[in-house]
């Protein structure tokens, strides 16, 4: 199991975008074949700042994803709407406490 993480900043003004965006989405990312979770997290003092978090299966599920026709729509459509540019991390969990 990896956990994927994404940070993004986005443009003020394109934050009500990419909220739309990914309501649109999201039951679509988190049905793709290797995904079991997808949590859509946003800094409270830095509010146009947002992480995903992804739970997958493999890291190849997860390729699998990035190659898949949703991800070629919803990536293109979010990047457009960064400030900067966007850091990510795939993780494994080490320790779990409760």
């Amino acid at each position: 199991m990896i956990i994927r993480i994404v940070k993004m900043t986005f443009k003020p003004e394109a934050v009500k975008d990419f909220q739309a965006l990914f309501e649109n989405y999201k039951s679509e990312i988190v049905s793709q074949p290797g995904c079991n979770k997808l949590s859509l997290l946003r800094d409270i003092t830095n509010t146009n700042i947002f992480m995903t978090y992804s739970w997958w299966d493999s890291q190849e599920e997860l390729n699998n994803y990035r190659n898949s026709n949703t991800f070629g729509i919803v990536w293109p459509a979010t990047k457009a709407l960064f400030s900067k540019k966007p850091e990510a991390w795939s993780v494994e969990e080490v320790v779990k406490v409760k």
